[in-house]
Formats: C-alpha cells, sequence, structure tokens
C-alpha cells in the first residue's frame, strides 16, 4: 500500500506540469519509473527514451537530424503532452514552443518542448521537487536589448520613426 501511496503522489506531483494530465504521467511512470537511479544525466533518459536530438556531423555539415529511436509509447505520450502545454497560457514551455515554431517548424519544436518535458520530470523525480513554471515572459527577459531592438527595427520597416525613452526617466 505505501508503493501505491508514493506512486500516487508522483503523479500528482508530475500533474502541475503543463500539458501533463493523470494519463501522461501514468504512462511516463510506467515506462521511466519513479527511480532515477539508472539514468546518471538527463541526457542518457533523454537517450533512451529516444527524444535527443541527432548530432551526426562530417566536416562541418550536419548530415541528420531526426531524434533518435527509443520507446515509441514514451515518445508518443510526450508528444502529445507537448503539444498540449503548446497551447497553455502564459507558462514557459508554450513560450519555448512559439519561439521555435517561427524559426524551426511546427514539429521539431514540438520534439523540443518534449524533450524539455522530460528534462523536468526527470529533475522532479531524481530531487523531489515540485514544478515551477518559469512564465511565458521568461524568453523577453534573457536579453531585454536584443528584444528592443529587434522591435524598433519591425517598426521602422512599417515606416515609423521611433525613439525609445526610458519609464525610470519619464517618471
Amino acid at each position: 500500500m505505501g508503493a501505491h501511496r508514493a506512486l500516487a503522489a508522483e503523479i500528482e506531483r508530475l500533474d502541475a506540469i503543463p500539458g501533463v494530465d493523470r494519463n501522461v504521467a501514468e504512462v511516463v511512470l510506467a515506462e521511466v519509473g519513479a527511480d532515477m537511479q539508472p539514468f546518471p544525466s538527463h541526457q542518457n533518459l533523454a537517450s533512451w527514451a529516444g527524444m535527443s536530438p541527432g548530432n551526426e556531423e562530417s566536416a562541418g555539415k550536419r548530415q541528420r537530424r531526426r531524434i533518435t529511436p527509443g520507446n515509441r509509447w514514451l515518445k508518443r505520450t510526450l508528444s502529445q503532452a507537448a503539444w498540449a502545454a503548446s497551447h497553455v497560457k502564459n507558462s514557459y514551455l508554450a513560450a519555448q514552443y512559439r519561439r521555435l515554431a517561427g524559426r524551426r517548424g511546427k514539429k521539431r519544436a514540438l520534439i523540443a518542448v518534449a524533450h524539455s518535458m522530460l528534462v523536468i520530470v526527470y529533475h522532479m523525480l531524481k530531487a523531489g521537487t515540485e514544478y515551477t513554471d518559469l512564465r511565458g515572459d521568461f524568453f523577453d527577459h534573457l536579453e531585454p536589448k536584443r528584444l528592443s531592438r529587434y522591435y524598433i527595427t519591425r517598426l521602422q520597416r512599417l515606416g515609423y520613426k521611433v525613439t525609445l525613452e526610458s519609464c525610470a526617466a519619464a517618471v
């Protein structure tokens, strides 16, 4: 009975991740297990699950960009969870999806989000921590000067003259 309660507690904790519901948490725990001792790092888990990107290079050129073969049930479940997470408003995973989908395409962005979800699951199960979302504006705060330059350039291309004034100076 104690193992059942511990598993139920793990399912409840994993349910806090955007896009992960009870069914996804059950599949992840059934395929991977709650004990992360067999996987020394999250890279090992991603490789075993088949969610690590291919990195085959020859003469400085990338040859293949497919994900590695692995556990097909886990890959399928994580891909569906990534699709659900990409539609959650104001979440880190949705922001990551939008950021990558514009440059790399929707399917590659989904695989990248699924990989991130697997890494989150690994760290939650390994350390026994709760999920804390970094929010949807996480990437905006990484490089604010680059983002402001991007929007200034876009407005100038539309024919506007742009002058910036700091909020602290305006008060």
